[in-house]
Formats: structure tokens, sequence, C-alpha cells
């Protein structure tokens, strides 16, 4: 039979194994419950920043190297004739509504585009809503979420899409942008929370990542 002083022992020792048992099972929880309440912050931020931006997109009818160079040519006509659509539009639903009562003239634009560029495939725009995911472009990311969209679809649109933001104006043509200008971040400032406004450049440090840029 085992002595008293073993049998304290190993009770001892089981005791110990409860309490880094309970530990382990404490910090786990906590752990948790920070990464969710992170998770939820981040998924608020994105709903913010989602609310107040639209988005822009030419999606190529495939990768090929023919329907890649017109899915930009395409851009180049479009986001000539959005200028002038949305000039002086101040917030978001004055541009959805221009957008949705000219968007006839939005896939007539890009469709006498594509067959400038040689192309016959049929092309379908609408202003509709989707995922996207996480995007950077220069100094600057959108997480990933729902969010709202002006879509250019060409054929199949199987193929690498262009994409930017039609309000506010970051539409640049050029995909070659290591910083965002100031002008186009002080129009960013103007329509986001602080807080909102801060994740975008802040991503390394966070999970706030929102990305924009030009996916080729």
């Amino acid at each position: 039979m085992k002595g008293k002083k073993e049998m304290l022992q190993e009770l001892l020792w089981l005791y110990r194994k409860q309490i880094v048992f309970m530990c382990v099972v404490v910090t786990l929880a906590g752990i948790l419950g920070a990464c969710a309440v992170l998770k939820g912050r981040a998924s608020d931020v994105q709903q913010g920043i989602a609310g107040e931006i639209l988005r822009f997109h030419v999606i190529a009818n495939s990768d090929s190297e023919e329907d890649q160079a017109r899915k930009l040519m395409v851009r180049d006509e479009v986001v000539e004739y959005m200028k002038t659509l949305l000039d002086g539009a101040e917030d978001i639903e004055e541009t959805k509504r221009r957008i949705e009562e000219h968007v006839e003239d939005i896939e007539y634009t890009a469709e006498q585009a594509l067959k400038k560029a040689g192309g016959e495939d049929s092309i379908h725009t609408e202003l509709t809503e989707c995922y996207f995911p996480r995007k950077s472009y220069g100094d600057c990311t959108f997480p990933a979420g729902r969010y709202q969209a002006l879509r250019v679809c060409i054929g199949k649109a199987e193929g690498k899409n262009w994409w930017c933001v039609l309000f506010p104006n970051l539409c640049f043509i050029d995909s070659i942008h290591a910083v965002v200008p100031d002008k186009q971040k002080q129009q960013l400032e103007n329509v986001l929370t602080e807080e909102e406004y801060e994740s975008l450049f802040d991503w390394k440090r966070s999970d706030f990542r929102i990305g924009w840029g030009i996916f080729q």
C-alpha cells in the first residue's frame, strides 16, 4: 500500500494539474472573447465604409491577352463618360441616382468601346451589391465584405477585372500609384468616420485591412 506521503504527493500533483488546466481554459476563453470583439469591430468598420463608397468594376470576358486589352479600352471610355455624368454629385445617393437614370447610356458607351476594340461580346451593366475580397491600392486597403458597385460585365465575365471607387472619386486610369493622392484622401476623410478612415491606412497593425485597387 502507498504511504501517506506518496498519496499526498499524488493529490498535490492532481491538484496542480487541475489548476493548470483551468488556467489554460480561462486564457483560451479570454483570447476567443477578445478575437470575437475585434472581429465584431472590424465588421462594423467594413460596413461603415461600405455604406459610404460606391465601387466600379469592369470584368473581362476572359484572361486572354485580347480580352484583357479590350477590357481596358472599355474602362477608358466608361470612366471618361462617368466623369461628366457624376460631375458635382455631392453624396453617394445622388451618385447612385444618376447612374440608375443613365445605366443604359453607360452600357451603350461600353458596347461602342468594345466594338471599336474589335470585340463582339455582349455587355451587361448593373448597379448591385456584391461580396468582394480584401484588396489594396497603394497605401490604402479596403476590407473584404459586401459593397455596392457598378459592374460592367463583358461576355462571360470570367476574366480578371479592373476596379476603382466611383464615390468618392478615386478612379485613376493608370494602375501605378504607390500612395493615394492627398486630394482623394481628403474626399475619403470627408465621408468616413475617423475610425473608418484611419483603418484604411493602419492595416499593418490591425485587422481592418481595406482594399481597393486594380486587380489585373
